[in-house]
């Protein structure tokens, strides 16, 4: 554990991706096969199952620390991070009379992997009581550094300024893959332990877990005011169709099962039972990428909708009733089982049409726009919103399926965002970093003499603008809920946001969609910010799509 400690630490500290790499590469190279299989895993976004909530912790650690509770409070406070919290508190208090025995000794020189399974993973079946006094124990005989790693592990997972891709580097540099093998080892499912890692860096590029999907290809973003015309160049060597607004997926089909994952690498097979219906048709060894879409007998339903579907382990009959799920597929990566990604993407989407000719209903293909020129692509862009879809996306004919987000043959170019003049409301601190800082902003539209609150965002804003904007709030708080401060109504802020829909949990009706701060209008003051009204206009007119 203290050479994973000093491997945070030290991409804690860094902002250099070639430092992070360089320091990953570095770690992994002497690190057992356990303990470097359990780094990739967590430092690549995975999570154990979660050994203690936050607020548990909380309660033990007013319970057992030997400072005055609102010493605590205020230290939460000012920290931010209640891992981060308990480490800087219960590491500075004086040696415990009962540190110092075997079994703290033991746990100094455990590695991640036998932390991780022997300490942390057996600590979830056992009672309330018997976990806080272990825990509270590790507490008080840890280092900081490794306290917070503890601490962090048991509610969750670490987040440390890392990628997926950045992992993929270092094990691709470690084991003299390529990076794209590395990759697409580390999709879908597999249990961290030195078999995994062994499974990860050897030689070749076969791969012997049937379920795995591809590493996903990512569009770069062209600007909504800009042409494609002066940076694509020929329409003719694009294709383009609708920026769908749904759930990005590939569905695998292999030894006769199938899997459909999400992009996040969430398995959601039995979530969508009317699309895995559907994929016993298909032939072994296809892989299709597409997106998963709420889709009645007109066509695509608001994204709203499919809401309604996510998350749920169960989907009663009613609910597959009123909201079914299609997959829109726009790509083939896989054709009786030889992959297709090389292949230019003319060819692909031949392939794939033929593939989905004759396919049941929640199948199909996503539809190409014949528009001849880029003016005339650019008059149908602006019928997006209308169909309930974000934009265009625009993929050159020849080119391969790439992984990540590689720029040039890739584009998506969506409608300019909504927009509305609102008022600060409420301010709270933000986490990590931002801890000491008002970052985590509530806004509010006018309704009558009224503000109600309409939305949250917390990005948008520059880190200069974030500092002036937190000494104002201090000096012009009203009241304080916890962490949370209302302050003056009178700042002014533009909020984009990507769609609006009705919702019975905001007290405005009302939910947005991706918001974030535009910029701060200083040009107007509270009387001049947009109304209730104002807002329900632009559902009314999402509505009418």
């Amino acid at each position: 554990m203290r050479a994973f400690a000093a491997l945070y630490d030290a991409l804690d500290t860094t902002t250099s991706t070639s430092a992070k790499v360089a320091a990953l590469a570095a770690h992994l190279r002497d690190a057992p096969a356990a303990d470097a299989a359990w780094a990739v895993h967590l430092l690549a976004g995975g999570r154990l199952s979660r050994v203690a909530a936050p607020s548990e912790l909380r309660d033990w650690l007013y319970r057992h620390a030997p400072w005055p509770e609102w010493l605590v409070e205020e230290t939460a406070a000012a920290v931010g991070d209640t891992a981060e919290t308990i480490a800087l508190l219960m590491s500075a208090q004086p040696s415990a009379p009962d540190g110092g025995d075997d079994e703290d000794a033991a746990d100094a020189s455990l590695g991640l992997a036998a932390w991780i399974e022997q300490r942390l993973l057996p600590l979830r079946d056992c009672t309330r009581e018997t976990r806080e006094a272990t825990v509270t124990h590790w507490w008080r005989s840890l280092d900081a550094e490794r306290c917070f790693l503890v601490n962090k592990l048991m509610t969750g997972g670490l987040r440390v300024g890392v990628s997926r891709a950045l992992v993929a580097r270092a094990v691709a540099e470690v084991s003299g893959l390529d990076r794209a093998v590395v990759q697409h080892r580390m999709m879908g499912r597999w249990t961290p332990g030195a078999a995994a890692w062994h499974a990860l860096v050897a030689p070749g590029d076969a791969d012997a877990d049937r379920s795995r999907p591809y590493p996903f290809f990512l569009a770069s973003p062209l600007a909504a005011e800009e042409s494609p015309a002066d940076r694509l160049g020929d329409r003719r060597d694009w294709l383009a169709e609708w920026k769908w607004d749904g759930i990005r997926a590939q569905l695998v089909r292999r030894d006769g099962r199938t899997w459909l994952w999400t992009r996040g690498e969430e398995l959601v097979t039995d979530r969508y039972p009317e699309v895995a219906d559907a994929a016993a048709t298909l032939p072994d060894g296809t892989v299709l990428d597409g997106e998963l879409l709420a889709w009645d007998a007109d066509g695509v339903m608001a994204f709203a909708s499919l809401q309604r579907r996510i998350g749920r382990r169960r989907v009663s009959a009613r609910l597959l009733a009123e909201v079914p799920v299609r997959l829109l597929a726009y790509d083939l990566l896989e054709r009786h089982g030889t992959d297709l990604r090389n292949e230019p993407l003319a060819v692909r989407r031949r392939a794939l049409e033929t593939l989905l000719d004759a396919a049941p209903d929640a199948l199909g293909v996503s539809p190409l726009l014949a528009a001849p020129d880029w003016p005339a692509l650019a008059v149908a862009r602006d019928d997006a919103r209308a169909r309930r879809v974000e934009g265009l996306m625009l993929k050159r004919v020849g080119s391969p399926y790439r992984v990540g987000r590689v720029r040039g043959d890739w584009w998506k170019w969506k409608l300019a965002p909504l927009t509305l003049d609102v008022v600060m409301l409420y301010a709270q601190p933000g986490r990590g970093r931002r801890a000491n800082l008002y970052t985590d902003y509530t806004f509010g539209v006018r309704d009558g003499t009224a503000l109600v609150p309409i939305a949250k965002a917390y990005s948008g804003l520059s880190n200069d603008e974030i500092t002036r904007l937190d000494r104002w709030i201090r000096a012009h708080t009203t009241e304080r809920f916890g962490p949370v401060r209302a302050v003056d109504a009178v700042q002014v802020f533009e909020l984009a946001f990507e769609g609006i829909a009705r919702s019975s949990r905001h007290k405005s009706g009302l939910a947005l969609r991706f918001p974030r701060v535009v910029r701060r209008r200083e040009d107007l003051g509270p009387d001049d910010a947009d109304t209730l009204a104002d807002a329900r206009a632009l559902l009314a007119g999402a509505d009418e799509g």
